[in-house]
């Protein structure tokens, strides 16, 4: 759905304002209404996507942190 043209800010806001669109289709047609349902299902798409967008970045900081934790753990025999 997202390209990595899209920043996560924009993703946020993008989540924000559906956000606001189901809540308001909520108070006004009703929880139940197709229209509010439809809202929330295309928030859950958005969330899942912004989740993975999330994720897929960070993967590269936790591939840093293990080899830093791993170089923490060799240095000691190193040293010794």
């Amino acid at each position: 759905m997202y390209e990595h043209r899209i920043s996560h800010n924009e993703m946020i806001e993008e989540i924000k304002a559906k956000r606001e669109l189901m809540i308001n289709s909520a108070y006004s047609l009703g929880f139940t209404s197709e229209v509010t349902i439809k809202y929330s299902q295309e928030l859950d798409e958005l969330i899942n996507e912004y989740q993975k967008v999330m994720e897929a970045s960070s993967r590269p900081n936790d591939e840093i942190k293990f080899a830093f934790k791993q170089m923490i753990m060799v240095l000691p025999k190193v040293l010794v």
